[in-house]
């Protein structure tokens, strides 16, 4: 983009180059901010996932009793009275970024009749409900970190144009302008020097 070749122009590139100097430090400190807690989101992710994969291996000790789950009518199965219900969650604020922050899953209050399941169910739903406030967890988690990296990646953007775009243009804008203005400065003073000469040799 052209620019004007003028004092004025020259203050404005000065105090652009300000702005853009002072601006950076805090777009590097919010990088390293969403850098660190993303981090820090996704080693507690990996650890829930982990965590999901042992209470789902804890079930294998129940493997032949829910084989008793097919024998039950399809109005009494297992996963009928393990129904989530809804993810109450809030949000809170991560470096400038609004997240969502699981709070609890709730269940459908299903009431049954302990006469028509065996003794293991009432631990079998236990740990089934574990899972599925876990899984619930897990959702959450992930769009926490989604939500973390799409603003690193705004944030990544916005210092790589600061360092590599308009900070460099600021500086060559002001050292066009400055070279002209002294060049100009230079031009002025010779014309006036070949002026005053003319004169003193017109006046002899």
């Amino acid at each position: 983009m052209a620019i004007k070749l003028t004092k004025n122009e020259q203050k404005v590139q000065k105090d652009n180059l300000k702005q853009f100097e002072r601006y950076l430090p805090t777009l590097q400190l919010k990088k390293q901010q969403l850098q660190t807690v993303i981090m820090k989101e996704n080693a507690e992710l990996e650890q829930m996932e982990i965590d999901r994969t042992n209470m789902i291996g804890d079930l294998d000790d129940w493997i032949a009793v829910f084989a008793e789950n097919t024998i039950f009518s399809e109005d009494r199965k297992l996963d009928q009275l393990v129904q989530p219900d809804s993810v109450i969650a809030a949000t809170e604020n991560i470096a400038g970024v609004s997240v969502p922050l699981f709070k609890e899953l709730t269940f459908k209050d299903i009431a049954y009749d302990v006469d028509d399941y065996p003794l293991w169910v009432d631990t079998a739903l236990v740990k089934l409900r574990g899972i599925a406030r876990l899984d619930a967890l897990v959702a959450t988690k992930r769009k926490r970190v989604e939500a973390l990296e799409k603003e690193l990646r705004s944030t990544s953007q916005r210092v790589n144009l600061f360092e590599k775009v308009k900070i460099p243009e600021a500086k060559e804008n002001i050292r066009i302008i400055g070279v002209y203005l002294g060049d100009q400065q230079t031009a002025a003073v010779v014309r006036g020097k070949i002026s005053k000469k003319k004169l003193t040799g017109a006046e002899t």
